[in-house]
């Protein structure tokens, strides 16, 4: 069995005009290509990884003048330069092998099953535990989609157990993409970092593979940079029969990466001048309120101290390519336990100064807000999951009305779009309070009544300015609240 994932077509795609085609790698740059059709989305985002990686290896912008004069396609061009690669970029035979190590392992294989996150390992199917993974899904692949599997498992790798590595940026790692929104090459050479064009030998699968069980560590310095795409957390080697992969034989202790920074991915510390980490998706719908060190720089005395964007996102700025979207992707994990896939297509905000600290003070004021409501919502509801998710109905209905507002957001309008915020909230928060606390009220006991009524004084009170929370929320917006009138003042 032979596939070379250099000359050979083996990737689909969906095109401009919604028809399908399967390509070789080289044709990414044909202008009429939309993007990866693989049957899973975190396929057909390790798939955006392993193209940009691959026009990083053969044929990188050394610079921004550079990138702007290259941005039309040149098929032929990455043709040419993609071939000297191809013997690097064999999935069997007897020499290096993709993403696998350049000796034979021994061992019993595994179902080619464990190539993707969301199915269930070993111990878990043993125990009858595979509630939200899944066992038995895939007992043969074809080479296309190991291959395509494979290189997803390596650039994401979740811990595995005694030895076996997470990637390089943890497991399940948080993916953002600039997205031009223009085609297939546009986005993939939107996200290709600057560099020079290496050799076949800098891919670790070309050598001994640098094992781990003594402790030992890889950092950037002694590699090339092109390993950020090409890592091997994971020792493994495919097992093929009649056609199809049937098995993987894994081995513990692949490499260990420290120090990394991967291109795609946004990173943060816990205080100025400690470790950079990589960031991992939460929990629950991607928006404006996970948008800092994401899709949009913190306040100016925070920015690049604490949160910071993918190079990728920075460097599009640098490019002065103006504005684009972002993919925003990644496992939600639980150690080794996968939760959810996140993937959302958000703006890119490149603001300044004030209006990018008014930004910061807007998605501030929202969690200050939300939590608010959550504490007014006490004598109604149990602390836990139910107001967990009144508060992500916050979130979900004012998303629309905060993007907006970004959206008109400079140093000139920015307090009046921080009071027309604070309006936008008060709403939506009163509304969802109301939903939850007047209905039957009159038929609630006398103690319970007189609970719900404090709660909603204290909830107005936080709304106007006045309470603890509220307080809080207008300093951030740099807005002074109203005089209290009345028996409250």
């Amino acid at each position: 069995m032979q596939l070379n994932l250099i000359a050979d077509p083996w990737i689909p795609v969906r095109c401009k005009d919604g028809s399908r085609r399967i390509i070789v790698p080289w044709q990414m740059a044909d202008a009429d290509l939309a993007f990866p059709d693989w049957p899973r989305a975190d396929l057909n985002i390790a798939c955006l990884e392993l193209l940009i990686g691959m026009v990083f290896l053969a044929d990188p912008p050394e610079g921004a003048e550079e990138w702007e004069l290259r941005q039309r396609s040149d098929p032929e061009r990455l043709r040419e330069n993609l071939a000297a690669f191809a013997p690097a970029f064999n999935l069997f035979g007897d020499g290096p092998r993709f993403l696998q190590d350049i000796e034979p392992l021994q061992g019993e294989p595994n179902s080619p099953d464990m190539l993707f996150i969301d199915s269930a390992g070993g111990n878990t199917a043993r125990n009858n535990a595979d509630v939200m993974v899944h066992r038995g899904r895939y007992p043969a692949l074809s080479p296309a989609l190991a291959a395509m599997a494979l290189y997803a498992f390596q650039a994401f790798a979740p811990s595995g157990g005694a030895g076996n590595r997470t990637s390089m940026r943890g497991g399940g790692p948080m993916v953002t993409l600039v997205h031009p929104e223009r085609g297939l090459w546009p986005l993939i050479w939107a996200n290709v970092p600057n560099g020079k064009p290496t050799e076949p030998n800098v891919l670790p699968w070309m050598s001994r593979t640098r094992t781990s069980d003594a402790g030992e560590q890889l950092f950037p310095e002694h590699s090339h940079p092109a390993e950020a795409f090409f890592g091997m957390p994971r020792r493994l080697r495919l097992v093929a029969q009649d056609e199809r992969v049937t098995g993987v034989i894994q081995r513990p202790y692949g490499t260990n990466y420290a120090g990394w920074e991967h291109p795609l991915s946004p990173y943060y510390r816990l205080k100025p001048g400690a470790e950079w980490l990589p960031k991992h998706p939460s929990a629950g719908q991607f928006g404006y309120r996970n948008w800092l060190g994401v899709v949009a720089a913190g306040a100016e005395g925070e920015a690049e101290s604490v949160r910071r964007r993918s190079l990728m996102l920075r460097h599009w700025r640098n490019r002065g390519q103006g504005p684009a979207s972002v993919i925003v992707a990644g496992w939600v994990m639980d150690n080794m336990k996968p939760r959810d896939f996140i993937l959302s297509v958000q703006p890119l905000v490149t603001l300044d100064g004030a209006a990018r600290d008014t930004l910061t003070g807007m998605i501030e004021a929202a969690d200050l807000f939300s939590q608010a409501l959550r504490a007014a919502l006490s004598p109604l509801m149990a602390d836990g999951e139910a107001r967990e998710a009144v508060r992500e109905e916050f979130y979900a209905q004012t998303q629309a009305s905060f993007e907006d507002r970004v959206s008109t957001l400079t140093q000139d309008n920015r307090l009046d779009v921080a009071r027309g915020w604070l309006a936008d909230m008060a709403g939506v928060v009163m509304t969802l309070f109301d939903v939850r606390a007047l209905p039957g009220l009159t038929d609630r006991n006398f103690k319970l009544q007189k609970s719900i009524v404090e709660a909603y004084v204290r909830l107005r009170g936080n709304l106007a300015g006045h309470g603890p929370l509220g307080r809080k929320a207008f300093a951030a917006l740099e807005i002074e609240p109203a005089e209290p009138k009345g028996k409250a003042a």
